[in-house]
């Protein structure tokens, strides 16, 4: 594996999860766990903003 440079390699953590998640055949389990990132971003991101209370009401 370590013959494949570029972004897997330079996404730590989560290069070597699409690099497990692929080789094991689970590949279906990307978009969810995208989906999952994405919310966590969305939260973060929207903590110390205008935006927390709308994002809030949805959970």
């Amino acid at each position: 594996m370590a013959q494949h440079g570029g972004l897997l390699d330079r996404m730590g953590v989560l290069g070597e999860l699409l690099r497990f998640l692929w080789s094991r055949k689970l590949w279906w389990l990307i978009p969810m766990i995208v989906v999952l990132v994405l919310l966590v971003a969305a939260l973060v991101f929207a903590q110390g903003s205008a935006v927390a209370p709308f994002i809030y009401t949805l959970f």
